[in-house]
């Protein structure tokens, strides 16, 4: 905690004027995303829909066009659900009990821990990547943490977290900035680590991952990126587009036709008569 006060990057959802509502729009979209691509994303956004009404009032494919490139898009649509709820149910206010949280549409353990903790200051275990594997080094003293987060995760993160609420809030931020930028996945600079005199991992002489394989962030040539370069001609047009448009944008047709399926179905796309498509309206 002392090392995150003095090395904390300012980052505008950790200041005052944030609000909650700042607090929760950065962690639906820091998920699986850098900082440095959200920032710009994440300033339109708040300029835009200040409160979470401004957001609900809006129609949901317009969520999705300002979300651009920060990739699964998905969240976008999920994030608008839980603005038109908060606005619905808790009069625009993000809530501050973790169990309203967390029965919110789109937001799981991770999101609802987090704005419980870095918007009200509240005592959670509030486990993303970087907790997990700093956690795993520092007192399992394994290089990485399982590839999905375990029972013994959470009971260990339980039983480190400071029994005091504001105590407990910044170290969950301090951790979280810990595994960001000292122990990362690659090329951890334990030199500079606050810990590194207690850390198992290295205690032990950084013995290699012995779990199984780590996922990998393939893109090129997936699904995925057929869905992006669809969605972006989308998110560009001001009218609905033909049909025509999006076979331009891939070559292969049987892929191209499931990843245009796949966005129909899950709402970021809507079929309209005449072969037409655009972003969702409602």
């Amino acid at each position: 905690m002392d090392w995150f006060e003095e090395n904390a990057r300012d980052l505008p959802w950790r200041r005052p004027d944030a609000g909650p509502w700042g607090v929760m729009v950065s962690e639906f979209m820091l998920q699986q995303t850098p900082v440095s691509r959200v920032l710009p994303v994440y300033e339109q956004w708040l300029a835009r829909w200040p409160r979470p009404a401004d957001l609900a009032g809006d129609a949901p494919g317009e969520a999705v066009r300002a979300w651009g490139r920060l990739g699964y898009p998905r969240r976008a649509l999920r994030l608008h659900g839980a603005a038109v709820a908060i606005t619905e149910r808790h009069g625009g206010d993000v809530p501050t009990d973790h169990a309203q949280l967390l029965a919110l549409p789109g937001i799981g353990e991770y999101t609802a821990a987090a704005v419980a903790s870095f918007a009200y200051g509240q005592r959670h275990a509030v486990l993303d990547t970087n907790v997990r594997r700093v956690f795993a080094r520092a007192v399992t003293g394994v290089q990485y943490p399982p590839n999905a987060t375990t029972a013994a995760e959470r009971k260990l993160a339980r039983t480190l977290l400071p029994d005091d609420d504001r105590t407990a809030s910044l170290w969950a931020a301090a951790s979280m900035e810990l595994g960001a930028l000292v122990c990362t996945a690659k090329n951890e600079a334990c030199v500079r680590c606050p810990v590194a005199a207690l850390c198992a991992w290295r205690l032990a002489g950084k013995p290699a991952h012995e779990g199984p394989p780590r996922r990998g962030q393939t893109y090129a040539g997936t699904d995925r990126q057929v869905r992006g370069r669809l969605l972006a001609v989308l998110r560009e047009a001001v009218a609905p587009v033909p049909q025509s448009a999006l076979d331009r944008v891939w070559e292969e047709p049987v892929q191209r036709a499931r990843a245009l399926d796949g966005l129909v179905a899950d709402g970021l796309v809507e079929p309209l008569t005449g072969g037409l498509y655009r972003l969702p309206q409602s």
